[in-house]
């Protein structure tokens, strides 16, 4: 990633993200997907559009065309100082609408394997959001979860939306901490959300996402769902479902 000196909105800050001289700009939606394993169907479901792929530090970042219609494919980016490094470039680039497409453990007891959830807010246990000081609580973009949550059941998949819990340490989620944060209503818990729709709001532009379960952590024990096929096929189905309306300029 480049960086200048600024003396605009961030007089304080020495160094921002820029697009480079040599660097493209580009334009629609943008899938970020934190995890490689979403990378990878994307990529494989991409393979007969027209594909170009950009610098992305180091992540990769495809631009794709087809139909009329032009968006982007970003990532890995695991872990909220990643995934914010990735989506700070993308704005830098001119991305001003993502989805955030990933995976969580639930929390919540109604939540089985593979079910989808539309995050709508984030607790923070992460180290990144901070440096993004807000004057309000940073919320995803209401018409992004909207189009995402229609699409979805458009296909007969239902989708749950509301809080979850952003952590940066997931081999220190304590009984205790997830006995509290259950009991506060969180859905679920992941790695990244909280960072992805703070910077989003402090940078005004649109963010949302969908997260297939991938585990279950509100029990006494933990129960991993990442090799069975019903999270495969849900996985595969929400890519789909993404890349459809990407596709059709419906996101």
């Amino acid at each position: 990633m480049r960086l200048r000196t600024v003396d605009s909105m961030e007089r304080e800050c020495l160094l921002s993200p820029e697009r480079g001289k040599n660097e493209p700009e580009i334009f629609g939606t943008t899938i970020l997907c934190p995890n490689p394993a979403e990378l990878h169907r994307l990529e494989r479901l991409t393979k007969k559009y027209t594909v170009r792929q950009l610098f992305m530090y180091n992540a990769r970042l495809w631009q794709v065309k087809a139909d009329g219609e032009e968006f982007c494919i970003c990532g890995p980016a695991v872990g909220a100082p990643m995934a914010v490094l990735a989506l700070e470039k993308l704005i830098a680039l001119g991305s001003r609408r993502i989805i955030v497409l990933g995976t969580c453990g639930a929390l919540a007891k109604s939540l089985a394997i593979g079910d989808i959830i539309l995050p709508v807010s984030s607790v923070s246990e992460e180290g990144t959001s901070g440096h993004y000081p807000l004057s309000e609580e940073p919320f995803a973009s209401a018409t992004l979860g909207e189009r995402l949550r229609s699409a979805l059941e458009h296909r007969d998949i239902p989708t749950t939306s509301g809080k979850i819990w952003t952590t940066d340490a997931p081999y220190r989620e304590t009984r205790k901490k997830i006995m509290a944060y259950t009991a506060a209503g969180m859905l679920a818990v992941d790695m990244e959300f909280s960072a992805l729709v703070t910077v989003a709001r402090f940078r005004k532009i649109q963010l949302a996402a969908v997260m297939v379960v991938s585990d279950i952590v509100c029990g006494d024990q933990w129960l991993s769902g990442f090799s069975s096929k019903i999270f495969k096929k849900q996985c595969q189905t929400v890519c789909e479902v993404v890349l459809e309306q990407c596709l059709g300029g419906k996101l």
